[in-house]
């Protein structure tokens, strides 16, 4: 394994395990003292984990750990699956008052940023992420493949490759150049028509997007965007679910205003990004077709602090403000209806490795503390029809992070992970 040893680690028996290749045939054994599966409500104690290269064998009882296995003593700790992120920008820039930033940026130093950027996520027990679009277009699939490889350290990523936007929409670099002479990977995404945007989900999908990301209504940090407007057309959302889904890939909606949203849980998305004006009828449309939300509560906050001493646009401020608020009501509304929820941050707006904040805020808005840590897990891993990761579960991979304190006390615990493991390999 190539990760940098980083923190105290649970003396020899981790740093043997460190030193081991994740595809070496090895057995661990891991002592958990409070254990959260993902997706049950149960909290067992005295279980133990055994995992045999990646992946999980069995979870049960302790008792004699298996004869050469690698003993890991959580005993003191609660342990959850690895952590997901379901709407993250890895691969980017941050966000910033200079609206040129992406541009500045070539796509090779954008990809090394981006790798900067999964180390922290996965030092904060974020073992899987969900990248939900790039400026410079397949930066982010390029940071997934070296992932992968093992050639920088980082959490699972599944990417979309590029924004499905309108031109001069939400999902463009507005106000720095005229868009027409922005270089061709920043836009990628851009369709004006249906047939135009059945045919940028082929290019992405072809070039190693495993989902699609849509814009269907304006943004709230984009130039000339307005969050309640729709922009991509009915007929243009359906086009593009129409080539996804017979390729067996997911899609999901950047939408802020109810109209955008309804168009897009009209036109067939799996999931909803930021949802920040849905309305009791969206809401009910919602939890009638299943569709999930992937609503930021958090970062409301971060922007208009931050945003504000560092001088964004007023405009982004402006909106911002329009919006915290409304999505947070929309949240608990979403909540008591039992709408399908994942934990979805929007990091790279506030800086990565922040993602944990959140959970504070959902507790606050309406959820119980499993309820919250269930988003990240084993509801985020259903909402991306995944069956292999998010759950402490024989099969799934063993990514799995340890707190000292309760998170169900104090689920503020989560923003200080002390340990973390992703595919049987401790990394912190």
């Amino acid at each position: 394994m190539r990760y940098v040893q980083r923190g105290a680690l649970i003396g020899a028996a981790a740093a043997a395990l460190l030193a081991t290749s994740p595809a070496a045939a090895r057995t661990v054994y891991v002592q958990a003292g409070r254990l959260i599966d993902g997706v049950t409500d149960e909290v067992r104690t005295g279980h133990c984990i055994t995992i045999e290269g990646e992946r999980i064998k069995d979870v049960a009882p302790c008792g004699k750990a298996p004869d050469g296995a690698t003993v890991v003593d959580w005993s003191d700790y609660t342990v959850l699956p690895g952590l997901i992120d379901l709407h993250t920008h890895l691969a980017d820039l941050g966000q910033s008052a200079d609206l040129a930033a992406p541009l500045k940026a070539s796509p090779a130093e954008t990809v090394l940023v981006g790798a900067r950027n999964a180390r922290v996520t996965l030092d904060a027990g974020f073992t899987s992420v969900r990248d939900v679009g790039v400026y410079r277009g397949l930066t982010d699939v390029t940071l997934r493949n070296a992932i992968e490889r093992g050639d920088v350290p980082g959490p699972r990523m599944w990417v979309a490759g590029a924004y499905l936007t309108i031109p001069k929409g939400g999902g463009e670099l507005n106000g720095v150049v005229p868009n027409e002479e922005l270089p061709p990977d920043m836009r990628l995404g851009v369709a004006a028509t249906p047939e135009e945007a059945a045919a940028r989900t082929t290019y992405l999908l072809d070039h190693g997007a495993d989902f699609i990301k849509t814009i269907a209504t304006g943004a709230v940090l984009a130039i000339g965007t307005e969050p309640g407007a729709p922009e991509l057309t009915p007929e243009q959302l359906a086009a593009i679910v129409k080539v996804a889904h017979a390729r067996g890939k997911r899609v999901t909606a950047h939408a802020h205003g109810a109209i955008g949203i309804q168009n897009a849980i009209n036109a067939g998305v799996d999931s909803i990004e930021h949802a920040s004006l849905a309305d009791e009828a969206t809401l009910q449309l919602a939890k009638k077709h299943g569709t999930w939300l992937a609503m930021d509560i958090y970062n409301g906050d971060y922007i208009e602090d931050v945003g504000t001493k560092e001088g964004w646009p007023a405009e982004y401020l402006r909106k911002n403000r329009e919006t915290t608020d409304a999505q947070r009501a929309a949240f608990n509304r979403a909540v008591e209806l039992q709408v399908n929820i994942g934990f979805a941050t929007d990091a790279g707006v506030y800086p990565h490795g922040f993602n944990a904040r959140q959970f504070a805020y959902m507790v606050k808005y309406g959820m119980t503390p499993m309820e919250a840590i269930q988003s990240a897990t084993g509801r985020a891993a259903e909402e991306m029809g995944r069956t292999d990761i998010g759950v402490l579960v024989p099969d799934r991979y063993a990514d799995m992070v340890a707190v000292k304190a309760d998170p169900l006390t104090d689920i503020g615990a989560l923003e200080t992970i002390d340990h973390v493991m992703k595919g049987g390999v401790l990394v912190r």
